[in-house]
C-alpha cells in the first residue's frame, strides 16, 4: 500500500515523496521575469522536503496574465532567470515544475490587496464569449478561430521554453475560469461553431492545446494537466464531465490530472472544509485510470498520508499550508516517523 512518504515515478521521473507544492501566484514579477523572490519562496520549499514544487500560473501571453504583476514564459529571455530556479530546486532534491497559463476572461485584473486600485488597471480580457466574469470585469473579446490556434501555439512554445530552463513537470492551468475552463464551462460558452454547444466541441481547445503542446515535451517527462472538476453551480461542469474529460486526455498521453474546482463564476456556493476537492481527485482516478494530484484544504500530515493510503490521488499538493510553513513536509516525516530529506545544515533542528 502507497504512502505520503513513498516515491512515485511518472515516465522518467521519480518524485521523492507523495508531497507537493501547489501553483500559487505571488504577484510580485516585473514583465514576465522571474525574480528573487521566487527563488526564495520555492527554494525554501525545495530545503524543506517537499517532493514536487510546481511553479505558479506562467502566462504563454503578455495578455494572459492575471495581473501585470504575473510571471511569464512568452519570451526567450524569460527562460534563464527561470533556469536559475529549476537548478536551486534540483539541487535539493526536488522535481521542477511549472504550470504554464493563460488568465483569458480574468485577465488583466489588480493584485488581491490591490484594493485601492481600479479593478480593471491592464487590458481586455479573451475568451470563447463576450461574457464578463462578474459585473466589475470588462467584457472580453470574442477570440476567432484564428485567435485560438495562434493562444494553443503560445502554449507550444511556452511548453518548449518550460523544457530550455530546465523544467521535468509540465502543467497546463485548465482551471479556475482562466481561458481554457472558460471554453468548457457551458457557463462561459455560448459558442455556436466547434467550440461550443456539446461537451465534445467545449473540451476541444484543451484537447488541441494538448496536441499542440505534448509534441515538444520530452515522452520521459510528465505531462500534467490542472482542472476545475466541478462548478459548483447548476448547470454548470460536474465531476462526471471531468472524468469523462480525463479519458479523453489520458488518451492524449496526459500522465495526470490535477483536480481543484471552481471559478467559473463569481456566485458559485463552495462546500470549503478540510479536503473538499478529494472525492474529485478520487473520482477522476478511478472513473479514468489516470494519476490524479489532490488539493485543497490539505493541512495535516495523517490526512495527506490517509488520501495517498486509500489511494484517493497519488500526489497531495500543499498551498496555504506550506505559505504557513515551507518545512511541512521535514515535519510530516517526524509525524508519520518517516526518514526526512534533511539538508545538513539544519540537522541540529531535527
Amino acid at each position: 500500500m502507497p504512502h505520503l512518504f513513498e516515491p512515485l515515478t511518472i515516465k522518467g521521473v521519480t518524485i521523492r515523496n507523495r508531497i507537493g507544492v501547489s501553483p500559487m501566484c505571488m504577484y510580485c514579477y516585473t514583465d514576465g521575469f522571474s525574480n528573487d523572490w521566487q527563488l526564495a519562496h520555492l527554494g525554501a520549499r525545495a530545503i524543506g522536503g517537499a517532493g514536487l514544487l510546481i511553479a505558479e500560473a506562467t502566462a504563454v501571453e503578455a495578455r494572459g496574465r492575471i495581473t501585470p504583476y504575473d510571471v511569464g514564459i512568452w519570451s526567450d529571455e524569460h527562460i534563464e532567470p527561470l533556469a536559475r530556479l529549476t537548478r536551486f530546486i534540483k539541487e535539493y532534491g526536488a522535481v521542477a515544475g511549472i504550470q504554464i497559463a493563460h488568465a483569458g476572461r480574468k485577465a488583466g485584473s489588480t493584485r488581491p490587496w490591490d484594493t485601492g486600485e481600479p479593478q480593471r488597471p491592464g487590458w481586455q480580457g479573451v475568451g470563447p464569449s463576450p461574457i464578463a466574469f462578474n459585473s466589475g470585469s470588462c467584457v472580453p473579446h470574442e477570440l476567432s478561430k484564428n485567435e485560438i490556434k495562434t493562444i494553443q501555439m503560445a502554449f507550444r512554445d511556452g511548453a518548449q521554453r518550460a523544457l530550455a530552463a530546465g523544467f521535468e513537470w509540465l502543467e497546463i492551468h485548465a482551471a479556475h475560469g482562466y481561458l481554457i475552463h472558460s471554453f468548457y464551462s457551458p457557463l462561459s460558452n455560448q459558442r455556436n461553431d466547434e467550440y461550443g454547444g456539446s461537451f465534445e466541441n467545449r473540451i476541444r481547445f484543451l484537447l488541441e492545446t494538448v496536441r499542440a503542446a505534448r509534441p515538444v515535451w520530452p515522452e520521459r517527462l510528465p505531462f500534467t494537466v490542472r482542472i476545475s472538476g466541478t462548478d459548483w453551480v447548476e448547470g454548470g461542469w460536474t465531476v462526471d464531465d471531468s472524468v469523462e474529460l480525463a479519458r479523453h486526455l489520458k488518451a492524449e498521453g496526459v500522465d495526470l490530472v490535477d483536480c481543484s474546482s471552481g471559478g467559473a463564476v463569481p456566485n458559485a456556493k463552495v462546500p470549503a472544509g478540510p479536503g473538499y476537492q478529494v472525492p474529485i481527485a478520487e473520482a477522476v482516478r478511478r472513473g479514468a485510470g489516470i494519476h490524479t494530484a489532490a488539493v485543497g484544504l490539505i493541512t495535516s500530515p495523517a490526512q495527506a498520508d490517509e488520501i495517498i493510503r486509500k489511494e484517493q490521488a497519488d500526489l497531495v499538493l500543499l498551498g496555504r499550508e506550506m505559505l504557513r510553513n515551507p518545512h511541512w513536509a521535514l515535519h510530516a516525516a517526524q509525524a508519520l516517523q518517516q526518514p526526512a530529506p534533511v539538508p545538513p545544515q539544519y540537522l541540529r533542528a531535527f
